[in-house]
């Protein structure tokens, strides 16, 4: 069974979450339940997002590197509010995706995202804090839409509690290996999105959410290209509506800085 992980109970590092800014209810509406979970077609999701995206200046400036901040600060506190506005955005639909309705985390039918394992559920696939091992990787596997989520959310939320990861203290310096993990978390977070996009879009409308959806995928995507997280073939399903964004602008171009691996 999934458990719904609370936003509230996670630390935030002193920054203000996505979920405050675009006013997300904490208790969701109900949405007409379906029979099967039809999949959103790409034209759909072009539409409401022409409609519902705007120019987005402000989250542009918002995510770039103030003055003096140190980066992988920067990039932490962007990994706590991204992984607390999904978890909340997923948590809208969670009745809607099930076991039933998804028997495989998918993004359309030409896109299954398998889950890696590793021996220990509690330590990152990345290896240690300090970089020196790496847990024994398991054969990825196939699982339910709702089994994916709930192993990213508990291995990501893992990694947010491990205080040689993520130090709460101000002048502990973060692990060597802090930015390749933080590519990981970004790479796999993007994947519940395409998911909710492609699977339960009509639901996200049913509940009149779609403008609080594709203004945190947006944000989502301003980071991830400032800083160079994702590279444009891992948006895949979402290419087309990425390139929206940006007005069909190369997406692995003009960030400040470059945190992708070749």
């Amino acid at each position: 069974m999934l458990t719904f992980r609370n936003s509230q109970t996670i630390k935030t590092r002193g920054f203000k979450t996505l979920t405050s800014d675009i006013g997300l209810p904490s208790t969701p509406e109900t949405a007409p339940k379906t029979e099967q979970q039809p999949s959103t077609t790409h034209r759909d999701i072009k539409n409401y997002a022409e409609a519902t995206l705007g120019s987005g200046s402000s989250l542009a400036q918002a995510v770039k590197l103030p003055i003096g901040e140190d980066l992988d600060e920067w990039l932490a506190v962007h990994v706590v509010s991204f992984y607390n506005q999904i978890n909340m955005l997923y948590g809208t639909i969670t009745e809607f995706c099930s076991a039933q309705t998804c028997p495989r985390m998918i993004a359309t039918q030409e896109y299954e995202y398998l889950w890696q394992p590793s021996v220990s559920s509690r330590t990152s696939n990345m290896g240690s804090a300090s970089g020196s091992s790496s847990p024994r990787k398991l054969a990825p596997v196939s699982c339910t839409a709702p089994e994916y989520v709930e192993n990213l959310m508990s291995w990501v939320q893992d990694n947010l509690d491990d205080e040689r990861i993520f130090p709460n203290k101000t002048g502990v310096p973060f692990p060597t290996n802090f930015q390749t993990l933080v590519r990981t978390m970004m790479k796999r977070l993007f994947r519940v999105y395409a998911h909710i996009y492609c699977h339960h879009f009509d639901e996200i409308a049913g509940l009149s959410l779609q403008a609080h959806l594709n203004t945190s995928f947006k944000h989502f995507v301003l980071f991830c290209k400032e800083f160079r997280l994702i590279s444009t073939k891992d948006y895949g399903p979402l290419k087309e509506l990425v390139l929206i964004m940006f007005d069909g602008n190369d997406l692995d171009a003009d960030g400040d800085t470059d945190l992708t691996d070749s």
